[in-house]
């Protein structure tokens, strides 16, 4: 860890740029419910990922991971209103120097507002590479300790390979959006999303597919045994407020929040 990381860590300075949540629902299909929320970063005037992304540093990475949790932790319990609902957020691994010391302010906000640890999901994201799987596998390992889940995103691209799986051991996988379009159509898919599929069953990790949009597509990942959904197909995100499932029936609509 160098000197420089551990003042960004301890200088407490504060971003330059402001930014909000949107959520996006998680649909536990087996069950006919919503089983939580991710929480994605947008600008104060809906302004994208993109642009709020483009603008985190070396020098601000660390704040900006900060900031996000405790704004992910402070908007979904005010639109939870205390349902068993999970938040998935969303953190970059390298803004991570040491977990027991940058997990403080998570705690500190998680307490404050009355938030249960283990609803919390962390993601790790693949916006930047994990240089170091050690020092990866030692922050699920802390996290772990404080009850918290922990998922691969984009699993099945970029970075997010078996090795990492094997090297991490977290709770759940998001297979990459790019498995997942139009895999009714090709066989290829299929047959390593199934592979994908039994190898979490083995490991006893719950699995997720991201990106629906499709029907076909529903219908391919369910016949493979997944269970947890997320895409346009149920619903886009939304700001500050709790998109309801556009096609999963008045059986998720029973079960959601108030």
């Amino acid at each position: 860890m160098s000197k420089q990381t551990c003042g960004a860590c301890a200088s407490g300075d504060s971003l330059s740029f402001d930014f909000t949540m949107a959520f996006q629902p998680i649909v536990d299909a087996a069950q006919g419910r919503i089983w939580g929320y991710e929480a994605l970063v947008r600008g104060i005037d809906g302004e994208g990922a993109g642009k709020i992304l483009s603008r985190v540093t070396e020098e601000n990475r660390y704040q900006f991971d900060q900031a996000c949790r405790v704004k992910a932790i402070e908007q979904a319990q005010s639109l939870f209103r205390d349902s068993d609902l999970y938040l998935s957020i969303n953190f970059m691994p390298n803004a991570v120097y040491e977990p027991a010391a940058c997990i403080k302010t998570t705690l500190e906000t998680a307490r404050r507002v009355g938030f249960s640890l283990d609803r919390i999901m962390f993601e790790f994201t693949e916006d930047e590479r994990m240089t170091d799987t050690d020092h990866v596998a030692h922050i699920v390992a802390e996290y772990r300790k404080f009850g918290f889940m922990t998922a691969i995103d984009d699993f099945g691209a970029g970075y997010a390979g078996l090795n990492l799986l094997a090297n991490l051991q977290p709770d759940l996988i998001k297979i990459d959006t790019q498995l997942v379009r139009d895999v009714h159509l090709n066989r290829s898919k299929q047959v390593i999303i199934a592979a994908i599929a039994a190898v979490a069953r083995e490991l006893d990790l719950k699995i997720l597919a991201e990106g629906i949009e499709h029907e076909e597509e529903l219908k391919v990942l369910q016949a493979a045994g997944i269970q947890l959904f997320q895409g346009y197909l149920f619903a886009r995100p939304a700001i500050a407020e709790l998109p309801m499932p556009l096609n999963y029936s008045a059986q998720v609509r029973r079960s959601a929040v108030a």
